[in-house]
Parts: structure tokens; C-alpha cells; sequence
């Protein structure tokens, strides 16, 4: 009996050894298929079609982007000229390209153009993301960057960057590819975002509230971005203790880095390196001559701003004279700003008035 006893408990434990090395081998086989799908997902990338939609797209905009010179179709609201389309959209205007259709090329012969870098600045981000065929909603931020160069001060350089910044994104994905030239390498990096709030801003830089010689009044906006900025959604609203206005804005288009000035007469409105010059004397917002279109002791005008989507606007800049400023103008001065904060301390007279000449 006690030799069966033995010979069954020896049993027993050959058992549970095999079940104990067979768990074993089971949770290891476990760990390495674990390991081995985690990294063909890494790989392969997500399965989430939206994140395989940005991907893709952020890819492809790239490759619109660097493959040629782009193009350009001229056009308007009713119709595109398709007979006059051009590879040269670096040489139209800001007003033209966001009329027309664009999609923009940076590569001439292999390498990329400056002249069309340099042109960016008059598309507005939305004329690039429609240009490169992204999804409605899409939005997009571009670098290009000097990285490597025989000169090392220009090592780091910032050749463009502009666009909607990735933390107001829901969801973004990045491209990016290198071109070696003329001793140098250039980065570009397109991120594509899902979602964002575009980047738009705009400066009130100086106003003409009383000018000298039966001159026109007139307002000095700088656009400090990369992209141009569409005018549609804007508005200037003026109050004081006499007057009361505002203009909406319908079209127009200011590009990137420019100077834009609205007077009470192009005819006669001096424009030092302004981009353009729009007339508001013949909508009655400015005035010339005898007529005021703003307030000659104190008021405020105000920058104004409405998203697509909402209905209230936004105040984006404000400049006040008179009253409690201290800020008092006589015929010949200018109310000029400092380039620091948007507070009344930031405001100061111009004796020597520079319209266009931010």
C-alpha cells in the first residue's frame, strides 16, 4: 500500500510540473505575440481612419508641394479661366490668388524656388489647404527652415513659418522633407491638422485723425503673419461723443509681413511701402477735407473680428485718443503704437507721420 501511495504522489507532481512549464511556455508565447503586434502597429500605424486620413493627407500636401512649380487659375465667383492658368501664381497678387484657384509648387528644376517661398505670403492659409486638396476642416501649419549651411549664421533660419498652431488642433500629423542646395540643407515640414483655430491677427500700427492741408484721414493695419489674411469677417467700428460708424469688410485680401492702409481719398493718400490702398471715403468711413470720418478730440477705434460659425465678433485691436489717455492730437500728428502691448500706454504721438511705413 505505501509503495502504491508513493508511486501515485510521484504522479502527481509529474502533473503539475508539465501543467506548470506548459502555463509557462503559454504566457511567454502570450508576451511575444503581445510584443510582435505592438510593434507592427508601430510600423503599419494606426488603425483609426481618421488618423490614417490626416497621415495620408499630411504626406500628399507635401508631396504637391515639392514635386513642381504648382499653378494658378485665374477666376472669380462665377467662373475659372482655365485658358490663362499659368505655373507662374508666384508673380499674381494677393487679391488674384484668392480669387483664382492655386495649388502652390516650390521646386524649379530640381530645387527649391525662393521667389515662391517668398510668395507664400500672399496666399491665405485656407487658398493652400484648398490648393493641396486637404479635407474640408483641415487646416495646416508650415516651416521651412534652414538647417546645415557654410554660413553659419544662417544656421536655424526661418525661411517661412505661419499657419494654425497644433495645440488648437483636435488631431495633427506631420511630414517633412530635406533638400540639399547652393552649400545648404532646407527642412520643410507640413503639419496638418485636424480642426484648429486659424491664426489670424491683425494691427492697428497708426491713425490720422486730423490731417494737414485738407489731407485724407486714414487707419494703418499690419498683418504679422506669414499667410495672408482674407478681409471677409473684419470690421472697424469707431465711437466717440459725435460719431458713431462701422464698416464690415466683404473681400480684400492683406498679405503676409505688409502694410495695408484704408484713407478717406486714394487719390491723394500718400503711401510710403503700403502693399495696397483701399478707399473708405467712398463708403463715408473716413473722411477728407473738411468732412471727419473720426473723431478730431477723442474716441476709440476698434479691430473687430467674426469666426465663420458664430455670429458675435471679437475685439482683436483697440487704439483710444483724448479724454483720460492724455493722448491729444493737433493738425499734422499721428496716433502711433509701439509694436509692445495693445494697453493706452503702448500709444504715443508721431510728430512726423509714416503711413505705409510700419
Amino acid at each position: 500500500m505505501r509503495r502504491r501511495g508513493h508511486r501515485s504522489l510521484e504522479r502527481d507532481e509529474t502533473a503539475l510540473t508539465a501543467v506548470i512549464e506548459f502555463l509557462s511556455a503559454f504566457a511567454l508565447f502570450l508576451m511575444i505575440l503581445t510584443a510582435f503586434l505592438a510593434l507592427a502597429q508601430l510600423q503599419m500605424g494606426s488603425n483609426d481612419p481618421a488618423v490614417d486620413r490626416l497621415d495620408r493627407s499630411a504626406v500628399q500636401g507635401l508631396d504637391r508641394l515639392t514635386s513642381d512649380a504648382g499653378w494658378f487659375v485665374p477666376g472669380n465667383e462665377s467662373a475659372m479661366d482655365y485658358q490663362n492658368a499659368t505655373a507662374d501664381w508666384h508673380l499674381q497678387s494677393a487679391e488674384d490668388l484668392d480669387e483664382g484657384r492655386v495649388q502652390a509648387g516650390l521646386v524649379v528644376d530640381g530645387a527649391l524656388s525662393m521667389a515662391k517661398i517668398n510668395a507664400i505670403q500672399n496666399l491665405t492659409e485656407g487658398d493652400m489647404v484648398d490648393g493641396l486638396g486637404l479635407d474640408d476642416g483641415f487646416s495646416i501649419h508650415l516651416t521651412i527652415e534652414v538647417i546645415t549651411s557654410n554660413n553659419s549664421s544662417r544656421i536655424g533660419e526661418m525661411l517661412f513659418d505661419g499657419g494654425t498652431e497644433r495645440r488648437t488642433a483636435q488631431a495633427s500629423s506631420t511630414a517633412n522633407r530635406q533638400f540639399i542646395q547652393d552649400g545648404e540643407t532646407w527642412r520643410i515640414v507640413l503639419e496638418v491638422h485636424r480642426g484648429g483655430r486659424l491664426n489670424n491677427d491683425l494691427h492697428i500700427t497708426e491713425l490720422m485723425t486730423r490731417p494737414a492741408s485738407g489731407g485724407p484721414e486714414w487707419i494703418e493695419i499690419y498683418n504679422p503673419n506669414d499667410f495672408a489674411i482674407a478681409l471677409r469677417g473684419w470690421s472697424l467700428n469707431h465711437t466717440s461723443s459725435e460719431i458713431t460708424s462701422d464698416h464690415l469688410f466683404k473681400s480684400g485680401v492683406i498679405a503676409g509681413k505688409t502694410t495695408l492702409l484704408f484713407t478717406g481719398d486714394a487719390t491723394s493718400q500718400a503711401a510710403g511701402n503700403a502693399s495696397q490702398v483701399i478707399d473708405l471715403g467712398v463708403h463715408g468711413y473716413l473722411g477728407v477735407g473738411m468732412f471727419n470720418g473720426l473723431a478730431d478730440g477723442s474716441g476709440v477705434l476698434t479691430l473687430r473680428y467674426t469666426q465663420i460659425d458664430e455670429a458675435r465678433p471679437y475685439d482683436m485691436f483697440r487704439a483710444e485718443w483724448g479724454g483720460d489717455t492724455g493722448l491729444f492730437m493737433v493738425t499734422g500728428q499721428s496716433l502711433a503704437w509701439d509694436g509692445n502691448t495693445t494697453a493706452t500706454t503702448s500709444w504715443f504721438i508721431e510728430e512726423t507721420p509714416t503711413p505705409g511705413d510700419q
